[in-house]
């Protein structure tokens, strides 16, 4: 049997009704996305694996994404379950230093993932050991109305150029050519990025994340006057700060938008508002400095086991399970994304094909902002991301205030 605490569980209680739910012998697994796309592909796999696994009863606790990110210090230490979702790179590195993930370094060997998973092993590793097993990864760029720019006889820009143009058509006509809730703040790092890694290129993108390259570098400036250009003459919908991610699918829906920057997570949310595959499509993010070669971002979601699990065995089971072939590729088909494991077939969805060209063309792999750079540093800065799409003429201020951040993370 299957027990599924979900529909918005408080994540201040996750770990209470898990003590009161979970027996010994069950695994228990702390999932992060109620999106009805992600949702029925976890909840798929899940049925799968008890299926071939009927000794094992498993505990699904689901929580809304920002919920998870909040709860997951706390369920780590107070009450942990067996397996839980969470990002590879460095937003795994914190409770990797403070010793509450396990490594499964001898379960990739054992897995034979060290070659299968090849392309994301090092995002995966720390300090000389692997810690998770990822089952699904993205692409960013722009999704655009095309009935729109069908209508409106705009082409798909392929340069900065082309894209300013295109917005001057867009708000000739009334359109708002970019959609964004700023919330969460993350979004607001998806597009400076993209204009970052368009400007200056994926060696820049990882120096600044490592702590290398200054905000008041000269090439960082630049990347903030390309966005203020964007801003200025495209712009974004009016009230964003007050909106998440899905709560700007609103204005992209009903037309007042005509684009928005973001990963091919989103498309459920498109289809879901009442869209259709006609309707939307999708472009590479256009090249701001000629000739640089195209990196792109594409974030990994994973699983990893608990330092405190009660469960260690089954969490392993489990892992090997979603890092299948066969696994990946009915998961992925589910929710539109890309499977990791080279053995795992792409389906023919229009998004995934789109998104399988650009990954596999780029020159460099970002897996984004708030997971390149440590988390007090990605705070700082999307803050100040989202302040600077605000009112861009404190740009200097925020850049020499990010430096000082920098300072402090990174001694």
């Amino acid at each position: 049997m299957k027990r599924l605490l979900g529909g918005g569980v408080a994540a201040m209680l996750a770990a209470t009704m898990m003590s009161a739910t979970a027996l010994a012998g069950d695994l228990v697994i702390n999932f992060d996305d109620l999106n009805p796309g992600p949702k029925k592909g976890f909840d798929d796999a899940v049925a799968q694996f008890q299926a071939e696994n009927p000794d094992i009863n498993v505990i699904v606790n689901n929580n809304d994404r920002e919920a998870h990110k909040t709860a997951i210090r706390n369920f780590l230490t107070a009450d942990a379950p067996d397996v839980t979702s969470w990002y590879p790179g460095n937003r795994m590195a914190p409770f990797v230093d403070a010793g509450l993930f396990e490594p499964v370094t001898d379960l990739w060997a054992e897995q034979g993932f060290n070659e299968d998973l090849a392309a994301i092993k090092p995002t995966m590793s720390r300090n000389g050991e692997i810690w998770g097993v990822p089952y699904s990864y993205y692409q960013w760029g722009v999704y655009y109305r095309k009935d729109l720019f069908d209508l409106l006889k705009i082409e798909e820009p392929k340069t900065w150029d082309e894209l300013l143009s295109a917005c001057a058509v867009m708000k000739e006509n009334n359109v708002t050519p970019f959609t964004i809730g700023t919330k969460f703040l993350w979004t607001a790092a998806g597009v400076f990025d993209y204009i970052n890694l368009r400007t200056n290129g994926y060696d820049v993108h990882n120096g600044l994340t490592a702590g290398e390259i200054k905000y008041t570098d000269p090439r960082i400036v630049k990347t903030f006057e390309n966005w203020a250009q964007l801003i200025e003459e495209c712009g974004f919908i009016d009230n964003h700060a007050s909106m998440s991610w899905q709560d700007a699918i609103a204005p992209f829906a009903n037309g007042d938008a005509a684009m928005y920057v973001m990963g091919n997570f989103s498309v459920d949310g498109y289809k879901n508002a009442g869209l259709t595959e006609d309707q939307i499509d999708f472009f590479q993010f256009p090249e701001i400095t000629p000739g640089l070669p195209r990196a792109e971002e594409a974030p990994a979601d994973a699983f990893f086991i608990p330092t405190n699990a009660k469960n260690k065995e089954d969490a392993r089971k489990f892992l090997a399970f979603v890092a299948r072939p066969d696994v990946q590729s009915k998961w992925n088909a589910t929710i539109g994304q890309l499977p990791i494991n080279s053995k795992a077939t792409v389906g023919d969805d229009k998004f995934i094909q789109q998104g399988f060209e650009t990954v596999s063309t780029a020159a460099g792999l970002a897996q984004f902002y708030d997971r390149d750079a440590p988390a007090a540093m990605a705070k700082a800065g999307m803050e100040g991301f989202q302040e600077f799409m605000l009112d861009t003429s404190k740009m200097m201020a925020i850049l020499e205030r990010l430096d000082g951040v920098q300072e402090e993370v990174y001694k």
